[in-house]
């Protein structure tokens, strides 16, 4: 009976992980062929795709793409920090039901409806300009739209409620006897959290760290419709070359490299990170 139902349970598993592995072949072996221009069929196998990725333009969408998604984990990370710790330690029942409808609704909202929120909200017509320009600071619209600082506002509202669940699922797992026993010991409240509560949920800043970089380099609809195709990352490069161009060679091969590249810098943080995972043991 158990055998059964780990067959059923394993079964769609398989089923899922052979359609990615499928999926990620054909774009393998698309990224090796010539373009054809004019046409949807491709040429006979080339290296020519992987050359082509020496270019500026793909040079910076590259390192772009690392900057933004350094930046989004940084304060995605310094934003739902403070947001985590409240949701769990907070008392008051109705607080804290509001710090988690604030935290987790953008969840709910869609990728699309989040975005159009900031278009309405940085446009030169948009929220911010036009209680600036009320108030008498600014003359002329501040421009926030199609700009990298715009990009990355709209990208850390979307990746904080990820942040905020693992971060509390972490603090809420830390025995508060640890922090009792060092307020005993004469440690302040500021002391206390810096040497025993950070520390013990080290795991969760490392596994939000991961999850954060990870979504903001894959990240497409926010960078193209807040970037507006002036902040270059390499998600909108892949749907320029592939819809616009037409040129899906190029589109996989540049897809390719950015996948290679996201799991070198996974791994690169991973052994910046290794040393820091032995702060959170109990």
């Amino acid at each position: 009976m158990r055998s059964d139902l780990r067959a059923w349970l394993v079964s769609p598993a398989v089923i899922v992980a052979a359609c990615i592995a499928v999926s990620l072949l054909a774009v393998l072996q698309f990224s090796f062929r010539a373009f054809v221009p004019g046409s949807l069929d491709v040429g006979g196998f080339t290296l020519e795709n992987f050359s082509g990725l020496t270019k500026s333009i793909y040079l910076s969408a590259f390192a772009n793409t690392l900057l933004l998604s350094l930046e989004t984990t940084v304060f995605s990370l310094l934003v739902a920090y403070p947001l985590a710790y409240a949701l769990v330690r907070v008392r008051h029942r109705a607080l804290k039901s509001f710090i988690l409808v604030v935290s987790i609704t953008p969840l709910f909202l869609g990728e699309i409806v989040r975005t159009y929120s900031w278009i309405a909200v940085l446009g030169s017509n948009g929220f911010i300009n036009g209680v600036l320009r009320h108030l008498g600071l600014i003359e002329w619209p501040l421009e926030l739209m199609f700009t990298h600082l715009g990009v990355l506002v709209a990208l850390v509202h979307v990746t904080i409620p990820v942040v905020v669940l693992m971060l509390a699922t972490a603090i809420s797992h830390i025995d508060r006897d640890y922090e009792k026993a060092a307020q005993s010991l004469g440690a302040g409240p500021v002391k206390t959290f810096l040497t025993v509560t950070l520390p013990l949920s080290m795991p969760g800043i490392l596994a939000s760290i991961t999850t954060a970089f990870a979504w903001t380099f894959s990240a497409f609809a926010t960078p193209q419709m807040i970037g507006g195709g002036r902040v270059p990352t390499v998600s909108t490069l892949v749907y320029q070359l592939g819809f616009s161009s037409m040129n899906f060679p190029l589109a996989a091969s540049l897809s390719v490299v950015g996948l290679l590249l996201t799991a070198a810098a996974l791994l690169a943080l991973a052994q910046l990170t290794r040393r820091l995972k032995t702060i959170g043991g109990h």
